[in-house]
């Protein structure tokens, strides 16, 4: 019997490890730089796209060893966005997962630096995978390129920053979430493909992406939901233009449709990750 919790921690540990192997031989002369970088990449947090990239090359290659590097590529880039998404300018948090966010810790000068050394690092650490061709590797650099610019999480941000002081329709709502969430968990997705030698547009990166964006959309609203029930009411959420109902039947819908796209090729993991995603508490 599948524990997906388990398979979560297990996951986790092991990026969290080739992460941290990433600084290990790093210069002392911008010590300071590394040290933010760590302390806003290190020591916390599901690692979920970093686990649909390995479980996807897994699942359509048997191995998940080629796809490591990319796994750490994508937690890297949404770690230097949450990085500046806690700074003062963006959504001025001053704790993350339980402790100061890294401008609180660092100052808000590096901690900027630091967001922007961690995603430029990201791609160097994609380009340079050892253990997938050249051909792959550009592949994999283009699609973190395309799915983190200003068409991808990014221009999400932009939008986020909007719904920040102004009222939204909710198709403008729907891109932002798109955009700034669903973006990379797309691309991990993608990224666990391009390791695993299926080429785009073949009917498995076809349902492994169209599974990547209905559970990431269905894992944002189930976020603004238990928001919600929390007490904080967001200008701009989906319980802003629905019920807790609605919104709860339409993440369940949208889990369903992930699910359905999978369930040809899926062992198990997919569909209890999906279940998992949107029954959590916390």
């Amino acid at each position: 019997m599948l524990d997906i919790k388990e398979k979560l921690k297990s996951n986790a540990e092991m990026v969290e490890l080739a992460l941290e192997s990433y600084y290990s031989n790093t210069s002392f002369d911008f010590q300071e730089l590394i040290d933010a970088q760590k302390y806003g990449l290190l020591g916390g947090g599901k690692r979920i796209r970093a686990f649909l990239v390995l479980e996807i090359c897994r699942l359509f290659s048997g191995d998940i060893a080629p796809a490591i590097p990319y796994a750490c590529a994508i937690e890297m880039i949404h770690a230097s966005s949450l990085i500046h998404d806690d700074m003062p300018c963006m959504d001025n948090d001053d704790m993350r997962r339980g402790k100061p966010s890294t401008h609180k810790k660092y100052g808000e000068s590096l901690a900027l630096l630091s967001g922007d050394a961690m995603m430029v690092k990201a791609f160097e650490i994609a380009i340079k995978n050892p253990l997938l061709s050249v051909e792959q590797n550009a592949k994999a650099v283009e699609i973190l390129a395309m799915s983190t610019g200003d068409s991808g999480m990014l221009a999400g941000q932009a939008l986020d920053i909007k719904a920040a002081t102004q009222k939204l329709d909710l198709e403008t709502v729907l891109k932002l979430h798109k955009h700034k969430t669903g973006r990379l968990i797309a691309a991990s997705a993608k990224l666990g493909c391009v390791a695993a030698g299926v080429d785009l547009g073949d009917e498995k990166y076809l349902a492994a992406v169209k599974y990547a964006e209905d559970v990431g959309l269905a894992f944002q609203i189930v976020d603004d939901i238990l928001d919600y029930n929390e007490g904080r009411r967001e200008l701009n959420s989906f319980l802003s233009f629905m019920s807790v109902e609605e919104a709860t039947k339409y993440a369940i819908d949208l889990t369903r449709t992930g699910i359905s796209a999978i369930s040809p090729y899926d062992d198990g993991t997919f569909s209890k990750l999906a279940e998992y995603l949107i029954k959590r508490e916390y």
